[in-house]
């Protein structure tokens, strides 16, 4: 395959895994006011595309990370990449489908990780820079937004623990509105900028752009605008996990879980950590069960979406070197993985369909709440 039309695939791919990226965290932003009635489902997801989008612009400080950190940019190819993206593809669409809020940003980890070890070595994977960006910002981000969130809650109903009822819904559910709008701008902020980063390191790879560059307008233009799209179709099976499988949420709860998890998401923008938005809202959301009372969360959900999160990025890693491996081999590589990626779409879709969420029936309490297999 022509070198510059294997670059255009990998960029399609980019904005493709960008897409599933967008449905797949919506429910970082919105689970808690869509739970709350603040915000009504279609309405809620048409405000977090449009403040993803506008987050997009913000910073590219994560770009760099994922473009220059993660991977040695100067021992990768166009099929490397590729590789990486199918394997964060299949990941996301396979949590999806069982509603379990996994990290899309280490599925993207895991995949270029396997891919670049499998093709060029291990040396050419920055294992500092992945357990200092990557490792510890997933492991102490949720722990940070959950305390954040706890003592937050805590606050709001002692603060307001003499105020009527109706009056304090009302008041926290406008709240919401605008706490939800800026969880939804710190994703753009973070989530949209590892897209960026993988079409950077595409560009950089195949001598487009010089090593160290920062996105083009036009790669953040593309990666926003894939993100918002995939976030306005949203991602229902997941919000209903998040706003009813983890903690029967009130308002107060809602307001103080995504002003903490905005406060975590953006702050890590700015210094080039490429958190989970997931593990952060996933810790916000039961930092606000613990505040309120400890009996509120449903830990057996929390604890099999602490096993996804765990096989996350090995999983991804593990498609993202079979993908990878396979593309390499030239046109018939890359057509195979392409077809196998669209394949594993498919199947996912029609699978979905034998029990759909849609935004009528998001509040309904989900099945993974239950003592049932997750892929009931």
């Amino acid at each position: 395959m022509d070198l510059s039309l294997l670059v255009i695939v990998v960029i399609v791919t980019a904005l493709a895994f960008d897409f599933t990226n967008g449905f797949h965290d919506t429910a970082n932003a919105m689970a808690t006011s869509i739970a709350t009635g603040a915000l009504s489902p279609r309405v809620a997801v048409g405000v977090s595309a449009v403040f993803n989008l506008v987050g997009a612009f913000l910073s590219v400080q994560v770009a760099k990370t994922i473009s220059s950190g993660i991977v040695d940019e100067t021992k990768i190819n166009s099929a490397i990449i590729f590789g990486g993206l199918v394997g964060a593809i299949v990941w996301n669409l396979l949590t999806w489908l069982l509603g379990l809020p996994s990290s899309s940003s280490h599925a993207l980890f895991g995949g270029l990780i396997g891919a670049t070890w499998i093709a060029a070595g291990a040396d050419a994977v920055h294992f500092t820079t992945v357990v200092e960006k990557v490792i510890v910002p997933a492991v102490a981000s949720p722990i940070i937004a959950g305390v954040v969130a706890t003592a937050a809650t805590f606050l709001a109903y002692k603060v307001t623990e003499k105020a009527d009822r109706t009056e304090r819904a009302k008041g926290f559910k406008a709240g919401q509105i605008i706490s939800a709008s800026l969880v939804s701008l710190a994703h753009g902020t973070n989530d949209a900028q590892k897209t960026m980063g993988v079409i950077t390191l595409t560009l950089i790879a195949a001598g487009t752009l010089p090593a160290g560059s920062n996105p083009p307008l036009l790669v953040i233009l593309g990666s926003g605008l894939a993100i918002s799209l995939g976030t306005f179709l949203g991602g229902w099976r997941i919000i209903r996990t998040l706003g009813k499988g983890l903690t029967e949420i009130e308002t107060p709860q809602g307001f103080a879980a995504e002003a903490s998890a905005t406060a975590t998401i953006l702050a890590s923008s700015q210094v080039g950590f490429a958190l989970s938005t997931t593990h952060v809202a996933t810790g916000a959301i039961i930092g606000s069960g613990v505040g309120k009372r400890l009996s509120e969360v449903r830990w057996g959900v929390a604890g099999r979406m602490a096993v996804a999160w765990l096989f996350t990025l090995p999983a991804a890693a593990i498609v993202g070197a079979i993908a990878g491996r396979t593309a390499a081999l030239g046109n018939v590589g890359t057509v195979i993985v392409a077809l196998a990626a669209v394949a594993v779409a498919v199947g996912a879709y029609l699978l979905s369909r034998r029990q759909p969420v849609s935004a009528g029936n998001v509040n309904d309490t989900p099945s993974v709440a239950t003592p049932a297999p997750a892929s009931a």
